[in-house]
């Protein structure tokens, strides 16, 4: 590996594509509106009929 250069930046890149990822999926999650995720949680539960037909 010594003998490619400029490979130390991969390890570094990736870990931050990682790290940047997780961040801005924890700030989605959290800024969601809570009454949008209670509607999703529900929709098991919902009595529409007309969605099986």
């Amino acid at each position: 590996m010594e003998s490619i250069s400029g490979i130390e930046v991969y390890p570094i890149l990736s870990l931050l594509i990682f790290f940047i990822f997780f961040v801005v999926l924890y700030t989605w999650v959290y800024t969601y509106k809570k009454e949008k995720i209670t509607e999703m949680s529900n929709l098991p539960f919902s009595d529409n009929d007309n969605d099986n037909q």
